[in-house]
């Protein structure tokens, strides 16, 4: 790669940091007075070195005690300044950073909590925590720590080199003559850096990747005894990510231990060279001395940058990475001037000629052709075979798609007229395996409604007849209830999802074979809940075992994402043949 090549490269890696400032703008102030104090603390190093060039001559050479004293007191005044100004400076960068990090934090994940279920089909959750996590973390190492290194120890060497210039002409154009040969490996090593990390980035969230999977599914892990297969699985994505890691490493290591040995050669020259005048009377040794001081300070200014811009590259990957995610777009798009709903309609849902593909499967169509009305205060089955595009109907009901044509609608009106939040809170889902979240009892039921009152929680689950098992936990409704609820059983959790179902009181009830999983008295328990949140409400109803919905006001049979007839229980077992062979399978191995 040619020398503009690559400098074009490097110059748009750093340019993927520049967005990363929007999170800074808010803290101007902050931003003001860490630099004041960065630029007095540098300001006091650089006077350090005159200091030192007092002591020698007025102390040691002069042989005066009082004098030494003296220049001795004068140095600790500016050790003392350099102190509390490095103590202002660490703490308001590493609260900047702390703070930036928690602002993107939270940016990125309202990001990927607004997004199309689509998307999330099609990228890895482990990537995506990857980026919510060391991604951020790394961003907050850079604002808060390295960028400051990185300007503290520009604006050193540029004063440390001024100074140079004043102490000794030819001892600094020694120093000068070595700057490039420090240089080069920082031009040579940065890009593959860079790669490297990225690589490194990649190789972490496929590791995060894997863990999660397993650890969410161990009891299956446990039951096909494939442990110890696991672990070699898991040791290998392991020793991939080291791998890439230890490559990382050795060429930082190379970059900084070059620039150190080239940097500190040169010095060792520049005291041969000025040890020499001092013998020969040229110069002072509290000359020589301030000279070595701003030279070291000149080298460790070099080091720190050379260190920092390992970060600094490292940094622009992560944030070119939660740049990409911060501007994906959803498919699922808001309208700008939303319908109100009427209060009230008397055709709760209609489905108009609906055709939808799935965005991973745009050639097998899920559904086709679709006509349906639905009247309000209904309760409507939709049955048929797996794969016939039941599920499908939820999703789309609920807009987590939008179908490629035709018209949901909803109160008479097209629901991508209707603002999401409105939409979505006036329907509730019950699904077969029930969401329960890493809380409480409570919580997960008052998460229907946040801002219910407890007696409104405590009626819910009486309702869904969840309370006499919920008052024999342990701590009651403030029982942590695990990862997914597993502290619970199937017909426990079920109930305490209905409890915040009815806590939600939606207008449309979706059930989706919400008793299929249970035993036969958890189910008694779950229907009769069921029975009680149906009534005076539009309910869908999805159902494999036809028995649940022999009640159902219509019955909607479906058919490899086609609605092929429908009816009531009495009127299909005539009309449809798919229906009466689901009949005769059912009831007579029942």
């Amino acid at each position: 790669m040619s020398i503009e090549s690559n400098s074009k490269t490097e110059k748009a890696a750093f340019t993927s940091l520049l967005p990363i400032f929007a999170f800074i703008k808010p803290y101007k102030k902050r931003v003001a007075s860490a630099l004041l104090a960065l630029v007095l603390t540098a300001m006091v190093s650089l006077s350090l070195g005159q200091g030192v060039k007092y002591v020698i001559d007025s102390g040691f050479i002069a042989g005066s005690q009082e004098q030494l004293t003296q220049a001795i007191l004068v140095l600790i005044g500016l050790i003392s300044l350099l102190a509390v100004g490095t103590f202002c400076r660490f703490y308001l960068m590493s609260w900047l950073g702390e703070r930036v990090s928690g602002d993107i934090r939270k940016a990125v994940f309202k990001q990927i909590v607004a997004l199309h279920p689509s998307y999330f089909e099609e990228n890895r959750s482990g990537e995506l925590m990857s980026r919510l996590t060391t991604d951020t973390v790394l961003l907050q190492s850079i604002v808060g720590s390295s960028f400051s290194m990185a300007l503290r120890s520009g604006f050193m060497l540029i004063g440390a080199l001024v100074m140079l210039f004043v102490t000794n002409l030819k001892l600094t154009l020694i120093v000068l003559t070595t700057l490039p040969l420090v240089l080069l490996p920082m031009m040579l090593y940065g890009r593959r850096v860079r790669n490297l990390a990225a690589s490194s980035q990649d190789a972490i969230a496929d590791v995060g990747t894997y863990a999660g999977e397993i650890i969410q599914n161990i009891k299956v892990v446990q039951s096909y005894t494939r442990e110890e297969a696991e672990h070699q699985a898991f040791s290998g994505e392991v020793e991939k990510a080291f791998e890439i890691a230890k490559h990382r490493v050795w060429q930082r290591s190379l970059l900084i231990a070059g620039v150190i040995f080239l940097t500190f050669a040169a010095i060792s020259a520049m005291l041969w060279s000025g040890g020499t005048d001092v013998l020969n009377g040229k110069m002072s040794g509290g000359d020589l001395g301030a000279f070595v001081f701003y030279a070291i300070m000149v080298a460790m200014s070099v080091a720190t940058v050379a260190e920092v811009y390992g970060e600094l590259q490292r940094a622009a990957g992560a944030a070119t990475r939660l740049l990409e995610l911060l501007k994906v777009q959803s498919d699922i798009k808001e309208s700008s001037l939303p319908i109100t709903m009427p209060v009230d309609h008397p055709q709760a849902i209609s489905l108009e000629q609906i055709d939808f593909y799935y965005p991973s499967r745009p050639d097998k169509a899920a559904l086709r052709d679709i006509n349906l009305s639905i009247p309000k205060g209904k309760i409507v089955a939709l049955v048929g075979p797996s794969g016939a595009g039941k599920t499908t109907l939820f999703e789309l009901l609920q807009r987590f798609y939008d179908p490629q044509q035709g018209q949901v609608k909803f109160k008479g009106i097209d629901i991508s007229n209707i603002a999401l939040t409105e939409l979505r809170q006036s329907m509730g889902l019950v699904s077969q395996q029930p969401v329960l979240f890493s809380t409480n009892v409570y919580n997960n039921i008052a998460y229907g409604k946040p801002d219910a009152t407890k007696e409104e929680v405590i009626a819910a689950a009486k309702r869904a007849h969840a309370d006499e098992f919920i008052e024999q936990l342990p701590d009651g409704y403030q029982s942590f209830l695990g990862e997914q609820g597993v502290r619970l059983s199937g017909g426990q959790k079920q109930r305490i999802a209905l409890a915040r179902a009815i806590l939600k009181d939606p207008e449309i009830l979706l059930l989706d074979e919400a008793t299929s999983a249970l035993d036969a008295e958890s189910e008694h328990h779950v229907q009769a809940a069921l029975n009680e949140l149906m009534k005076d409400r539009t309910t869908l109803i999805i159902a494999h075992r036809l028995s649940t919905v022999l009640h159902a006001d219509i019955i909607v049979v479906m058919d490899q994402g086609k609605v092929v007839d429908s009816g009531t229980h009495h009127s299909l077992l005539e009309s449809s043949t798919l229906y009466r062979r689901l009949c005769e399978l059912q009831f007579e191995q029942a």
